[in-house]
């Protein structure tokens, strides 16, 4: 039997050298279409804020007769409202074991409400970014995802609470403007998911037939592995960051710092146009106008907060100009005033991410990181 012919080693042609494939289509133009989604949603947001501005030539026939040292009292108090809600997002981190300066949060918190106000639907973007600043700070997808879910929990929560509040003081008027449906539907709403977040583990079967439907259409999350691993896996990571009741207790604290800092700088607009606070409606008024911002509609709510907030209290007998001064006179503190704030701090922390990157690694720069990063 003849022997088979033996390969000379030398003479092998070498195997070819493996060459990474190169971004597909998608990819390569993906960088362009997100400056032309960007460019296309500031000029939606410039379009729909400029049909708005004429809201504010009201404020100017009051202008002669404001009392400025209550405008700054406003002011601080709007400031307050969102020193709570950044205290409240480095309290739900830290139950993760993620330390934040004040200092920073309180640009990211700022920065996100810029997002929010200045889009519509802003409020997806606003999540997202601040998604990605908890993962700057150290916080992983799983962490990340629950502070953001959390976060918004608590402040429905105090939001109902408020509501709530507003709707038994109306109750004493004999008027309730229409709203006991709506309030209690967001008591009601608030209440199942506290008990949600109580009982998180009774969801584990529904989170895993979610999980697998994922995992056959989009091949994600871990599609290589069962679904049941996956959540499983989950559920131990969040028993780590599973807060106390007592951190429960202070995050809902802040939750309604943050609304009554706001709500004390409508009110204090009334004593800045000359005229006493309708305290009579406010709250049921306020917990009406901040509902209203809820819908995707406007940037910031802008138009539903206003005209929720005044017919409110034009219902509860408060005059109509000086009710439409003293509102205005709060968007312009708590919606225009924060914008170029907000777009302010929105360059601090984008250049203070790209400054850290570059102090961890002054031998790169990854462009499309730090792109994302901002």
């Amino acid at each position: 039997m003849p022997e088979s012919p033996t390969l000379d080693p030398s003479t092998t042609p070498p195997d070819p050298p493996l060459v990474a494939p190169g971004p597909g289509p998608v990819r390569r133009v993906w960088p362009y279409i997100r400056v032309v989604v960007a460019l296309a949603a500031v000029g939606v947001a410039a379009w729909v804020v400029s049909g708005k501005t004429q809201e504010l030539t009201g404020v100017g026939v009051y202008l002669d007769h404001l009392r400025w040292w209550w405008l700054v009292v406003a002011a601080g108090a709007e400031m307050v409202s969102y020193g709570a809600l950044s205290s409240l997002e480095r309290r739900l981190l830290e139950a993760g074991r993620v330390q934040v300066p004040m200092r920073s949060m309180v640009g990211i918190t700022m920065a996100g409400a810029a997002i929010q106000y200045s889009f519509p639907g802003g409020g997806v973007i606003y999540l997202a970014y601040l998604f990605r600043q908890f993962r700057r700070w150290g916080a992983d997808d799983l962490l990340s995802g629950w502070v953001v879910l959390a976060f918004n929990l608590v402040i429905f929560a105090a939001l109902a609470v408020i509501s709530a509040v507003g709707l038994a003081l109306a109750f004493g008027t004999g008027s309730t403007y229409d709203l006991v449906e709506v309030i209690m539907g967001t008591v009601a709403v608030a209440a199942l998911l506290a008990i949600v977040v109580v009982e998180r583990r009774r969801l584990v079967p529904h989170v895993t037939r979610m999980v697998a439907l994922s995992q056959r259409l989009l091949h994600r999350p871990d599609r290589g592995r069962p679904a049941a691993e996956v959540v499983n896996g989950w559920t131990t990571d969040l028993q780590a960051v599973s807060p106390s009741p007592g951190v429960w207790a202070r995050s809902l604290v802040m939750g309604l710092s943050n609304w009554i800092g706001d709500l004390s700088c409508l009110a204090i607009s009334f004593l800045a146009v000359g005229v006493g606070v309708p305290w009579r409606g406010l709250l049921l008024a306020y917990g009406a106008g901040q509902l209203a911002s809820i819908l995707p509609i406007t940037p910031g709510g802008l138009g539903a907060v206003e005209g929720s907030i005044t017919v409110a209290l034009v219902t509860f007998g408060g005059g109509a100009e000086s009710t439409v001064a003293a509102v205005l006179l709060y968007r312009l503190i708590s919606f225009w005033l924060i914008l170029p704030v907000g777009w302010l701090s929105w360059g601090a922390v984008a250049f203070g991410g790209r400054r850290d990157r570059r102090s961890h690694d002054p031998g790169s720069l990854d462009v499309a990181a730090l792109e994302s990063e901002a």
